[in-house]
């Protein structure tokens, strides 16, 4: 039986990559996210194994009623997020926040819960749900404060989920990604803000990487967990003090 995937932000950067790499794996993919021009393009280069929906993951009705329509989900990715304008605590607005925290954090909850549910009545029943955490998750940058805090929750939603899923066949990972080289990361070219206010030239690694890793993980039996995993450029400012 031809196993399904589920990427949530597949029309670009690591979404995009985790989708391919899933098909030329011999998954069929289902890739979401809001834009459907940049969906199409993935489809395009996915060799027919790629289908789109539409969906913004923050929406709770939009995402109950897409997982509703799904006979089976094997995996699902929880990759769609978003940051916020750099600022400093006091500056950060209102509206930045929760639209971070609603993406990052509830979006992934969303999506988590519904394909776990789904997950629960099939036949097989169990599958893997991979979460798109970040190095965030465990160190913060200047001026990322709403990020910071939706990638440490991340963490937690991992962890409940490992958990309630222990005796369903339901595993839950979460990979902790520092610096693919994305649309995302281009600024870390031109130099970003370090701690002590000075600007630095950070390394970046093929994002090509991270996909072959949640497909490894992906085709694993569901005997095996594998709850963390940090994949990151080396050099960048990560272990120890700079």
């Amino acid at each position: 039986m031809t196993q399904v995937a589920v990427v949530t932000g597949g029309g670009s950067g690591l979404g995009r990559e985790m989708a391919l790499a899933l098909a030329a794996a011999g998954f069929d993919v289902i890739v979401t996210g809001r834009t459907e021009e940049t969906l199409r393009e993935t489809v395009a280069d996915g060799g027919g194994r790629v289908r789109l929906a539409v969906l913004d993951v923050a929406d709770g009705e939009a995402v109950r009623a897409f997982f509703g329509g799904l006979e089976r989900i094997d995996v699902l990715v929880n990759n769609a997020g978003i940051g916020a304008p750099a600022a400093a605590v006091p500056d950060v607005a209102e509206e930045d926040w929760r639209r971070v925290v609603d993406t990052n954090l509830t979006g992934s909850f969303l999506c988590a819960q519904a394909a776990f549910g789904l997950m629960l009545r099939q036949e097989p029943k169990g599958g893997r749900i991979i979460n798109n955490g970040s190095i965030s998750a465990h160190v913060p940058r200047p001026r990322g404060i709403a990020y910071t805090a939706s990638k440490h929750a991340i963490s937690g939603l991992t962890k409940g989920l490992e958990l309630e899923g222990r005796a369903h066949g339901i595993t839950a990972c979460q990979i902790d990604i520092g610096n693919a080289a994305t649309q995302m990361t281009e600024r870390m070219r031109q130099g970003v803000l370090q701690p002590d206010g000075s600007f630095a030239i950070e390394p970046t690694f093929d994002p090509k990487i991270v996909a072959d890793f949640v497909v490894r993980i992906a085709q694993l039996p569901t005997s095996v967990a594998v709850p963390t995993l940090t994949v990151m450029a080396a050099g960048m400012p990560y272990v120890g003090r700079g």
